[in-house]
């Protein structure tokens, strides 16, 4: 029962710092995002001037970011595909409890909030400088 005792403590731990990670992964792709779309406000008001409509604007922002976003995910899934199986050959007694479908799942996982992350970041900074006029844009 120590065990199984340490187990869950250190699942514990393993959350919260999953928890943090994700939340700072989300800032800073937020942060990267809206810097991004900062730098282009006025070709986003120029668009507007033109008689474009939001979703007409806001479409290009959304899937450049989204192919980023998978891209990043892909990245991100070789890199944990080299620590598994480096994990699989040092660690060979210890690993075996891993389970492909878990793996499959976890890689699915990362590339779903990949391209989520991105496009609710990219939504709402698109907008936001679709609400603004032109003489909000300067400040």
């Amino acid at each position: 029962t120590a065990v199984n005792e340490n187990v869950r403590k250190i699942s514990i731990v393993l959350l919260g710092a999953s928890i943090l990670m994700l939340l700072i992964s989300f800032t800073l792709i937020r942060n990267t995002i809206h810097l991004s779309i900062y730098s282009q406000r006025f070709i986003i008001n120029t668009m507007q001037l033109v008689g474009a409509k939001a979703r007409f604007i806001r479409r290009p922002f959304v899937l450049k970011s989204v192919f980023f976003g998978l891209v990043s995910a892909l990245f991100a899934n070789v890199l944990l595909m080299g620590l598994v199986y480096f994990a699989f050959e040092q660690l060979a007694g210890i690993v075996d409890l891993i389970n492909m479908d878990v793996l499959m799942e976890m890689f699915l996982v990362v590339v779903v909030m990949g391209i989520v992350i991105t496009w609710i970041s990219t939504t709402f900074a698109v907008n936001k400088y679709l609400r603004k006029n032109i003489n909000d844009l300067y400040a």
